[in-house]
């Protein structure tokens, strides 16, 4: 079950800088930085899949990711040179520390998912294939954010060393069709860089807020929250590639129209309609042209009535009445998605956000009004077998009090 604790520790990375040893024209914070990851994590994958007929284990790449990043959370912002030789030199002992920290939380998960996060790091063996996507995924990320910095950090010692390792990382991982294809800085490239934009806007834009969080983050924030809720229905595996999935997509229209707050679109009849048919023609005129022809419908299955419950019958996609996903639907074939859950989790997310912010002493009445709304919204909300209301009143209390 997804529990508090583990919400609190993704915002944690929101307040974990990246580069703060270097002069940064923007913020980079770890948790932007990790949505990016797993953004080239799934074009990665998917390159391997359709270009290469490779078998990717996507719940193993998924909860891979999900672990990497509590994992980094715990160690904080070790230099990766001495985080590297930590973990060559001590990496049980180190693995071993962070189990300690966060077994409350995974246990609290359930489904085995505590004993895989330790057979992960403890077993090299254990989605060898996948682990390695991730890796290539995480150096592209930090090659992203390096390029941003390089061009106000060339008199600075070193500068040219960290070019050529970050570089050089990337090269092993060339055997990789994603990976090629990203460093030819075409389409594919175009997509990521796009997706990368979203940690330049930020949440809440009209309030002073604590952690400041960008778009990119949150969606990551919503994905696993959306992905640890639906493990409690015993989901087939597409459920589950499609519940993060779906999730970490769910805000990409934003990088093409910015963020409107919900007051806005709320303010006049039909607005809402209206910015949905516009976000849906940006996508398909500047956005799905970057992506293969082969991925584009899943894409737009991603993003198309994204808080729906739906499936795959055929080709065409079926949205369903029913609050909850039948048993009859939860079968790979159907691609059933919980778009309901993503709504909660992203809400839940926003809770999260305005929470925390009160807690460090910033608060606005558009945060104010918009916690006290969430409050009455959920309090009696139940969904894949889980207690939201009662998620929400956990967070008031546990999030009050950092």
């Amino acid at each position: 079950m997804l529990t508090t604790g583990l919400i609190a520790k993704c915002f944690q990375a929101a307040s974990m800088q990246r580069w703060n040893d270097h002069i940064r024209p923007v913020e980079l914070s770890e948790l932007d930085k990790q949505a990016h990851k797993m953004i080239l994590a799934y074009v990665i994958g998917r390159f391997e899949e359709i270009e290469r007929g490779s078998k990717i284990n996507w719940r193993q790449l998924i909860e891979g990711g999900i672990f990497e990043f509590l994992h980094r959370v715990i160690l904080t912002d070790i230099k990766p040179p001495v985080f590297h030789r930590m973990m060559r030199e001590k990496g049980r002992e180190l693995n071993q520390y962070v189990f300690g920290q966060l077994k409350p939380d995974l246990s609290a998960v359930g489904h085995s998912f505590c004993q895989r996060f330790q057979e992960y790091f403890l077993q090299p063996e254990v989605a060898r294939y996948e682990k390695r996507i991730l890796k290539a995924a995480h150096y592209l990320a930090t090659n992203w954010e390096f390029r941003i910095i390089y061009n106000t950090c060339q008199f600075i010692y070193g500068i040219e060393k960290t070019k050529e390792e970050i570089e050089n990382e990337i090269e092993d991982y060339y055997d990789l069709v994603g990976v090629q294809k990203i460093a030819l800085g075409k389409k594919s490239f175009g997509f990521i860089d796009l997706c990368g934009q979203l940690r330049f806007q930020q949440r809440w834009a009209h309030s002073p807020r604590l952690p400041r969080t960008s778009v990119l983050g949150h969606m990551l924030t919503v994905a696993i929250m959306a992905y640890l809720s639906a493990l409690e229905v015993r989901p087939c595996n597409r459920r589950l590639y499609n519940d993060f999935f779906a999730a970490l997509f769910h805000d990409l229209p934003e990088v093409l129209t910015r963020d409107i707050i919900r007051p806005v679109k709320k303010s006049v009849r039909g607005l809402d309609e209206i910015i949905k048919e516009y976000e849906q023609l940006q996508l398909g005129e500047k956005l799905m042209p970057l992506l293969p022809e082969t991925w584009r419908e899943e894409m737009r299955f991603f993003t198309e009535n994204e808080f729906e419950n739906r499936i795959r019958v055929g080709a065409q996609t079926r949205i369903l009445s029913e609050k909850e996903i039948p048993d009859r639907w939860n079968r790979d074939e159907y691609s059933p998605v919980d778009g309901r859950l993503i709504k909660i989790c992203d809400d839940l997310a926003a809770f999260a956000e305005v929470t925390l912010s009160q807690a460090y002493g910033i608060s606005s009445r558009v945060m104010e009004d918009s916690r006290q709304d969430l409050l009455r919204r959920y309090q009696k909300m139940r969904a894949c077998g889980m207690d939201f209301g009662e998620l929400f009143r956990q967070c008031q209390v546990s999030l009050s009090s950092v």
